[in-house]
């Protein structure tokens, strides 16, 4: 068998513990296999060069993953999303896990679901507790800034984890990956007090949720998106930002 890169190796170290910490059964395919097969539509590709994987459990919405592998072009991607219920206080947990050749990139939060300039108790509460694990992580050596868009980080969190790296600073952040799901996981089991929610019902996080969501996956924010269309075609793109989207 033969080794696990990187960036699969942290991406499914992740998903294992998403899915036995939340007991979540995965959603297949007709076919059998992964809920989706990405074929290639570009010429240097032939046939399948990733999947997309969806998982439901009792205490979230869905877990949604995307693997994209070519080695032609030097791809190894793997994203991750965990979704909390639109009505639900507690942040969705969001992992990217990327090489590009000998470059490596990665990207971890968790998403809030109120505007945090505006509730203290919730960031407090929330995002707070991260404080120590992001500095730690920010001060792992061979970090580099990450290209992302400002409205990208408005859309996100302060606490957003976000780099380029090196192969060696790249195995370092497997423990601050750990303890932000470790911390997600106990928000998903204890939940957010009322109380620091500062009033918002489960309407206005629901719709909230659906702005976000609408922000985080549009193409004109994230340029990620017109860059795999290529690889993977218009409808599987459209597909996929539908199924990230979904409220049900």
């Amino acid at each position: 068998m033969s080794e696990l890169s990187l960036p699969r190796q942290l991406w499914g170290e992740t998903l294992d513990k998403l899915v036995n910490g939340l007991q979540l059964t995965e959603v297949l395919g007709d076919d059998g296999g992964s809920y989706m097969s990405l074929q290639s539509q570009a010429p240097f590709a032939n046939g399948e060069v990733g999947n997309v994987r969806v998982f439901k459990g009792d205490h979230i919405h869905q877990v949604v993953t995307c693997s994209l592998v070519v080695p032609a072009i030097h791809l190894d991607s793997h994203m991750l999303f965990a979704f909390m219920p639109p009505e639900s206080p507690v942040p969705h947990f969001t992992l990217d896990s990327v090489s590009g050749g000998e470059h490596f990139a990665f990207h971890l939060d968790l998403i809030p679901r109120v505007d945090l300039g505006a509730h203290l108790d919730y960031m407090d509460a929330v995002f707070t507790p991260l404080t120590e694990l992001l500095q730690t992580g920010r001060a792992v050596e061979g970090l580099s800034p990450a290209q992302l868009d400002p409205r990208q980080y408005a859309v996100m969190s302060p606490w957003m984890f976000v780099s380029r790296a090196t192969a060696d600073a790249f195995q370092q952040i497997h423990n601050i990956v750990d303890g932000y799901l470790d911390h997600w996981l106990t928000l998903v089991g204890q939940g957010v007090s009322p109380a620091a929610l500062g009033g918002a019902d489960a309407q206005q996080l629901a719709e909230r949720d659906q702005r976000n969501k609408a922000i985080i996956f549009d193409p004109n924010v994230d340029k990620v998106w017109n860059q795999i269309q290529g690889l993977i075609g218009e409808q599987a793109c459209l597909e996929l930002r539908t199924l990230l989207k979904a409220s049900s």
